[in-house]
This record gives structure tokens, sequence and C-alpha cells, in this order.
């Protein structure tokens, strides 16, 4: 605090509270540290919407069903693009993934984008402790797990790599699909172990340590902790007793011919990379090998719950619950058989769609909002609402209207997801509270139009019937202010 010089009284004395109230008016005021949002930012990797927080009846998910209580759950959260590494870059930049010319899982970031201010860089600048455990940008799961990956340092002041045995012991994990058993590629895979051990035995345990470590520490300063996950993406590694929650008999698997019906109106290059091996990805993957994994994803999705109640639990313990915002997030969905199909990739809406939940001080509890919302709109939704000053060309929008209403009829932005597999295969899909529709190279390559009030699941392509002609017209006008992929990349 800047000290005053002595005040020479030349006229009858003041009163001992006119003179502090003198003082204080010329002195420099400085905000107090204790007085600042904290952010509490919890990523899971590869996690659809399967959760018994968003209604479903088999999985079990105690914990996000309490934070879904303490926030608002946005039931129609979509990604950019339904990659790892695309969807990450944009969320942390606040940027689709044609701005920043990443549609890969390529290490790019800075070369591309050198002087990009990253959503954790933004709260490490305005003297928030920045600092992350696991997995925020791309990983290679499980091969990069405890190195820093696809990481980008100029996000943090600290950085943690943990290795637990879904990594150190992937020897004892189960290969499904002909050739898989010598595939050292698990990152796209049909496998799963589940051994008797300690939730700290594996990564995600670990990663949940060492945030509640910077919890307890940091607590008496503003932070900005990432916890990263790597559950539920394959292969699907957890603690035996979160199997034992779900008994194979209950896991259900697609008929497998109403699931090639579902495809028949479908263009071909939707689901280009999906049919070789049709159903499940991977050649000769059987109806119960699919059962199986589906119940190790759901195991590793309630594993993945408990990691959030702990966090949850060392906020409470800190004394730090009311001065968090909490964001729970997943980098997009995921199929899991339904359609045939497998994995992510995709512009249908199950891989397209993930949890979102935003639980801030001061705003709605208990509530759910149905309005089309994105990943990079986290990025001015966490500046605005921790009253930072974000960049200018951010292209998402602060949530704060929903947090406040959640449903407010003032919020009308559509979610545009795009994919791109090569020069000759790429789309964009624009998803409204209504409808989603897709178009693939423009149009040339095909449409796609569902009525989500009708058809949730997707199954009716109703691009071409005459009846939904304007809708289309319409539709396609608004995607084509989204279409920037670079002619380098058409």
């Amino acid at each position: 605090m800047t000290k005053l010089k002595p005040i020479m009284l030349h006229h009858p004395p003041i009163s001992a509270a006119l003179f502090l109230l003198i003082s204080l008016a010329f002195t420099p005021t400085t905000v107090n540290a204790k007085e600042r949002m904290n952010v509490l930012f919890i990523s899971v990797d590869d996690m659809n919407c399967d959760l018994g927080a968003y209604g479903h009846p088999l999985v079990k998910t105690p914990n996000l069903d309490r934070l879904c209580k303490m926030g608002v759950r946005f039931d129609n959260a979509y990604c950019q693009q339904p990659l790892c590494g695309p969807s990450r870059a944009s969320l942390m930049t606040g940027l689709r993934p044609d701005t920043l010319d990443m549609h890969t899982l390529k290490h790019e970031l800075r070369e591309k984008n050198p002087d990009v201010v990253t959503l954790g860089q933004l709260f490490r600048n305005n003297d928030y402790f920045s600092a992350r455990s696991g997995k925020i940008y791309h990983y290679g799961n499980p091969s990069m797990i405890g190195t820093d990956g696809n990481d980008d340092p100029m996000t943090w002041d600290e950085r943690d790599n943990p290795v637990g045995i879904d990594r150190s012991q992937q020897e004892n994990i189960i290969r499904y699909g002909a050739g898989q058993e010598n595939n050292k590629n698990l990152g796209i895979s049909m496998a799963w172990w589940d051994p008797t051990s300690q939730d700290t035995d594996h990564t995600d345990g670990k990663v949940a340590s060492k945030v509640i470590e910077w919890i307890h520490e940091k607590k008496d300063e503003p932070f900005f902790l990432a916890a990263g996950f790597f559950n539920p993406h394959c292969p699907y590694v957890a603690p035996k007793k979160y199997f034992d929650l779900y008994p194979i008999k209950e896991i259900e698997i697609q008929d497998l011919d109403s699931a090639r019906d579902d495809l028949l109106d479908v263009p071909d290059m939707a689901i280009q990379r999906d049919m070789k091996n049709w159903p499940f990805y991977f050649k000769d993957v059987s109806i119960d090998e699919a059962r199986k994994c589906k119940q190790a994803y759901y195991a590793t999705i309630s594993f993945v719950d408990a990691q959030v109640g702990r966090l949850l639990d060392a906020l409470i313990e800190s004394d730090l619950l009311e001065k968090t915002i909490i964001v729970f997030w997943s980098d997009h969905g995921y199929f899991l058989g339904e359609k045939g199909l497998w994995y992510k990739r995709k512009a249908f809406e199950r891989s397209a769609r993930m949890p979102l939940i935003i639980a801030a001080p001061g705003f709605k509890q208990s509530e759910v909002s149905s309005k089309p919302v994105e990943l990079l709109d986290l990025y001015p939704t966490l500046a605005d609402l921790c009253g930072l000053m974000a960049p200018t060309n951010l292209e998402g929008q602060s949530l704060r209207p929903l947090l406040v209403s959640p449903n407010s009829d003032t919020w009308n932005k559509p979610a545009v997801t795009q994919i791109w597999h090569g020069k000759k295969a790429w789309g964009y899909s624009i998803r409204t509270e209504r409808f989603r529709y897709t178009e693939w190279l423009e149009g040339k390559a095909g449409r796609e139009l569902y009525d989500h009030r009708n058809d949730p699941d997707e199954i009716t392509n109703l691009a071409d019937d005459a009846s939904q002609a304007e809708q289309v017209a319409t539709l396609s006008a608004s995607l084509r202010a989204y279409v920037k992929l670079p002619e380098a990349k058409r």
C-alpha cells in the first residue's frame, strides 16, 4: 500500500473518522486475492451422455448427480470436432478448428498459432496459479501417459504427469478383434481390464490426488486447476469393484439387423471409416465381446465419477466451495454399438454431443438447459465470470445468460461440429434446438437432416423429403457461414 505524505493542518482539526475517509480516497486499492473466484476445470475423455446424471437408468454417477444439483446441466452441448486433438485445442483457445488450422492429432498448436492466448494462460496472466494433472490437451492414451503429450507449457505454472497400472501393467489388458492380440495401439481398441486394485493405483486416481494436493496448498490464492482424466477412453481399465456395479446380463447391444437398417439412408461419406469391419469397427468382434466392452466403459465412468467426488470433497474441506466455479466436460461423445458403430469421429448426435455441467456460486442450481451450446463457449464464460479481459477474437459466447436463466429465449446461437478425414472427405453439421443438419463436401457428397423432436436417435434422414425442403434451405444457409476449411485441406 502506498504511503501518504503527512498532511499539514492549517485549519481546525478534522475528526479521525473523516481523516480515514480522506486517506482511503487517495490510497491506491488492490483486489483482495481471497475475493477472486477459483476455477476447478474437470475434463474426461471420450465420455458420452450415458450417465445417471443425464437420466440413464443403468449408469451410476452419484457425484455427477451431486454436481448437477450445484449448478446447470447442459443437455445439448456439442464439440467442434469429435476428435481429441482439435476438440481440446478449440476449447482451450476459444477458436474453431478451421481458425486454428488444426484437424488431426498432430502437436501443432503453437507452430500454427504462436501468439494465441490459451484459457489457462489468460488466468496465469492475471496472477492465478494455473496447473494441470493428466490430460487437457491431446495425449495418446495410454501411450503418452506419464509424458507431457501434446501439452502447451505456456498454459500452466505447473504440470503433473502421473502413471498408474493402466499404463505400467498394460500387458494384462484383454483385447478383442482379429489381429488385436499383437496390436500395440491400445488407443483405438476393444480392450478392457478389471484388476483388484485401489483407485489410486490408476492414473486417474493419481490425477485426483495431485489436484486435491493443490487445492489444499493453494486455498489462500486464486487458482485455475485442471483435472484431466483419461477415462473412459479405451482401453477400458478400472478397479473390479466398478465392473461389479454392472452385471453383464443388464448390458444391452442394439439388434444388428435394426442397426444396419438405421444406416440405409445415410450418405456413404458419413460412415466411410466404420463400414470395413462393421459392426464394432474391428473384424470379428462378437456381440458378447462388444457387450463386455460396453460394461467396461460404464465401469470406467463410475470410476471417474468417484474421482470427481474426491475433488468436490476437497473443496468442501478447504472451505472453497462458495468461491470456486466448477466445470465438468468431455471432449466429445462416443458410440457403443448403436447403429453397429463404435468410437467417435462421426457427425451423428451421439458422437458430437457430450456432457457439460457448470456449477458457479451465485447462479442457478439444480437446473437443466436445453439450449444448444458449444465447448468453445467455455473460454468466454470463465473469463466473464472471473472478470478477466478475454481476447477479442474468441468465437464462442459467454454462457452467463444460461446460468442466470437456463432456457432463456435470448439464446439462439446454434452449435456447429465438423468432420475432417482428408481432402476428399469432410463435412459440417449444425444443431439447433430441434434439428441436426449435415452437409458432406458442401452437399456434393450428401446431406442429412434429423428432427430431434420426433427422432432423437437419428434413424430417419429427412434431407430428401420434399416437405422439409424449406428447412434444409434455411439450415444450409445458416451452416455456410461456418464452412471455413483452409484450401490446402480441401
